[in-house]
């Protein structure tokens, strides 16, 4: 009941909405908005593609565990994620029952630390120990 009462008051407190405009007038304001959206689609300039970070694009050399899955050719971080979730798509590594965990073969094996399961965000921290 209390919470009604309290509506109620604020209702009351509002102020009556403005009445709209007459025809004539929202008319002529319709009337102009499609000369104004013309100009300002000839005045947009082209958006430059999204430059990747440096950081990101930096090469790294990979460990000789983790060179028997991705290759031991220095690469950007970002490569070498993707080629391991290649490799992990290739062989069915993923869970069945849980997709988020990743199970170890012999050469991942290496690469996680001797642990048979990883979960997809723990990947990242055992990569990032083989990556210089």
């Amino acid at each position: 009941m209390a919470t009604k009462k309290k509506a109620a008051k604020k209702a009351a407190k509002k102020p009556a909405k403005k009445a709209k405009r007459p025809a004539k007038k929202a008319a002529k304001k319709a009337a102009k908005k499609p000369a104004k959206k013309a100009v300002k689609k000839a005045v947009k300039k082209k958006k430059s593609a999204r430059k990747p970070s440096a950081a990101f694009m930096k090469p790294l050399k990979p460990s000789a565990n983790l060179a028997a899955v991705v290759g031991s050719n220095a690469m950007p971080r970002t490569e070498v994620v993707k080629k391991i979730w290649g490799y992990i798509k290739r062989n069915k590594l993923q869970d069945k029952s849980n997709k988020r965990m990743i199970n170890a073969d012999a050469k991942l094996l290496a690469v996680f630390g001797g642990k048979k399961q990883v979960s997809m965000f723990d990947m990242a921290k055992h990569l990032a120990k083989n990556l210089s």
